[in-house]
């Protein structure tokens, strides 16, 4: 029988291969802060509904919060934040192409990090398969970048490949974080823990980014409210994959949740070649295969 964690998280990785679809589509009317910050605004009040929904409807007890589940609410809803935050300053370097791809060494980063912070522990067929879905994250991305092992290899040095880790490092913690939260609440149902974390978290990252919009771009911030039209159905969608990662990283390690994740790329790929035609290359068959192979081994041992 397969885990729950295994389909949850691959409709997590598909309705975020959605809302990445959506959000280039409004991204011509809003920066990719705003649009970042509509996935956030927009999701917020369904993420409150879905959480009081499962309470008053369901019937289940609402958690009580404890100072450790909000420390890692703020962490994760602010490496979040900083996750993109960084990425456009990497963009902003000649050699963004390297960092982009050690930017997609996430997965590592999360299987370190949950070992440290949550005592997550990883059985060897999960390395493999990590490794395995990492090198493939990393062929495709040299792939589309068009970059060489060679550059890579002689980009070691640029600050962009600094940077690069460091996304990873953020994107990685805020998964991390966001699962040392549910993992706070001691809740006795995965269900509300989940929706109880997604809320409070997406609350505060509404808050704090609102807050730096305020200070910074109020005019992005009336463009974010105008566009309420085209930018709400992207936080719906947004919501939806939110409620499927949060549920996932309550029912299985962090590092096995992103791993598996990363069948993301391969609905990408399928779209691609299916739906608009794209030429395939070898290195792309080869990074799908890695990737695919990783996705079966965890499914099998999940």
């Amino acid at each position: 029988m397969i885990s729950l964690w295994i389909p949850v998280t691959i409709a997590a990785a598909f309705l975020q291969n959605l809302r990445s679809a959506m959000q280039k589509a409004i991204k011509g009317r809003l920066s990719t802060t705003g649009a970042a910050y509509s996935r956030f605004l927009y999701a917020m009040p369904l993420a409150v509904l879905y959480a009081w929904g499962l309470s008053a409807v369901g019937g289940y007890p609402l958690p009580e919060p404890n100072a450790l589940f909000l420390l890692y609410c703020a962490l994760g809803g602010l490496s979040q934040i900083l996750f993109t935050v960084v990425l456009l300053w990497m963009f902003s370097f000649r050699s963004f192409a390297v960092g982009t791809t050690f930017s997609k060494l996430e997965v590592i980063l999360v299987a370190i990090l949950g070992a440290v912070l949550l005592g997550d522990t990883v059985g060897p067929v999960a390395v493999v398969a990590i490794v395995l879905g990492a090198a493939g994250t990393v062929i495709l991305s040299l792939t589309e970048t068009k970059l060489t092992f060679g550059g890579l290899r002689r980009g070691l040095t640029e600050k962009a490949t600094a940077i690069g880790v460091l996304c990873a490092m953020l994107l990685g913690a805020s998964s991390v974080f966001y699962r040392g939260a549910i993992l706070a609440l001691d809740s006795a149902d995965f269900l509300m823990a989940a929706s109880y974390a997604l809320a409070v978290a997406l609350i505060m990252q509404t808050v704090m980014m609102g807050a730096w919009f305020l200070l910074r771009d109020r005019d992005e911030l009336r463009r974010v409210v105008k566009e309420w039209r085209r930018a709400a159905p992207v936080g719906v969608v947004g919501m939806a994959c939110s409620v499927c990662w949060f549920t996932a990283f309550t029912l299985q390690n962090a590092a096995y949740v992103r791993a598996l994740g990363q069948i993301e790329l391969v609905f990408t790929f399928i779209a691609g070649v299916f739906y608009f035609r794209e030429k395939i290359v070898a290195s792309e068959l080869a990074g799908v295969i890695l990737i695919v192979s990783a996705v079966v081994l965890l499914a099998v041992n999940g």
